[in-house]
């Protein structure tokens, strides 16, 4: 979103029924993969803070578009005691550090993940339609399939979760995809023939999901679902069996995921297997280089991914007339010199 398309327009407010009103995947992707693409300086996309008290935290990713249009900041307010989260996005202009708009991040939160993925995967997997198994069948599992159905051809998509009834659900919600699914009744098996394997569920005793000895030479694996330290989707195995781990944020994809804790833990390192996406999707770093090749894509979230995907939906809103123009706004303060 240009700046000169924003100037001194009054802010909009988007719910996140409009959000999901004015998304689209592809143009998501590929406003994602420009972002990706474009050189960026660390400090423009800092690591993301979290304050925690008994059960409460808030995190906080802010960021600064290296293209001089837009800034902004995904605020993740949760009460993980009552079950409840917000999430809440700013977008200013660079210019007039003027509000722009403010955007409910719920959706855009799970557009932004799996529209990422896409991209790596697009990257990262073999050339041609893909055969998908997935781990997972809730939101964030749905998300990726549409994702990637909007960048690749999909020749089939296997479903794994415990619950036979999610299942179904997922298989009857991505119908309209008119791709052909079919579910499996554990995870090893869901993986037999597949390209292409999407993490998307945590167990709930956070023991990994996904066995580095089940893994097939060729396979492209996108792990979502262990942001935190405490939390667990990959064993060590399927660390040290990966001949290139793509991050979105590589220091807090080596540092802060479980997954990455234990398998330095076990002794497994990844002393130059470990690459930022930005890097493959702008090619400064190769991606597959053999057919044979196991690679992983490792995700946190980042602040680029949130303010490209709200930015894209903001622009779109406006355009459309769609969403609330808000009778009043936050008047920037005049600092330094007069």
């Amino acid at each position: 979103m240009s700046q000169n398309d924003q100037q001194h327009a009054p802010p909009l407010f988007l719910t996140d029924a409009d959000v999901r009103s004015v998304f689209d995947w592809r143009a998501a992707a590929d406003a994602l993969k420009t972002a990706y693409a474009a050189p960026a300086a660390p400090e423009l996309f800092p690591p993301r803070t979290m304050a925690r008290r008994q059960g409460l935290w808030l995190r906080t990713l802010t960021g600064i578009a290296p293209d001089g249009g837009l800034m902004g900041a995904k605020l993740i307010s949760a009460n993980i005691r009552s079950g409840v989260a917000s999430y809440l996005i700013p977008l200013l202009d660079q210019e007039t550090a003027e509000l722009v708009a403010l955007l409910d991040g719920n959706s855009i939160t799970g557009f932004r993940t799996a529209a990422t993925s896409a991209v790596a995967a697009d990257a990262l997997a073999p050339a041609g339609a893909l055969r998908v198994a997935v781990i997972g069948s809730g939101f964030e599992a749905k998300n990726h399939v549409r994702a990637l159905a909007a960048l690749r051809p999909l020749e089939q998509v296997t479903v794994y979760s415990p619950n036979p009834e999610s299942r179904a659900r997922f298989i009857a919600e991505l119908a309209d995809l008119g791709i052909p699914m079919r579910d499996a009744d554990s995870a090893r098996v869901t993986l037999d023939g597949a390209d292409v394997v999407i993490c998307a569920a945590r167990s709930r005793d956070e023991s990994p999901t996904l066995l580095g000895e089940w893994l097939e030479p060729g396979m492209t694996v996108i792990s979502i679902g262990s942001t935190l330290p405490e939390q667990r989707e990959l064993d060590p195995e399927a660390i040290r069996r990966a001949d290139l781990i793509v991050a979105d944020m590589v220091e807090e994809v080596a540092h802060d995921t479980g997954d990455l804790i234990a398998a330095a833990q076990a002794g497994v390192r990844w002393d130059g297997r470990l690459v930022a996406l930005s890097d493959v999707v702008g090619g400064r770093h190769p991606a597959r280089t053999s057919p044979d090749q196991i690679l992983l894509y490792k995700s946190v979230g980042a602040a680029i991914q949130d303010l490209t995907v709200a930015a894209l939906c903001a622009g779109r809103a406006r355009r459309l007339g769609i969403g609330a123009v808000l009778p009043v706004s936050i008047t920037p303060v005049r600092k330094g010199k007069k």
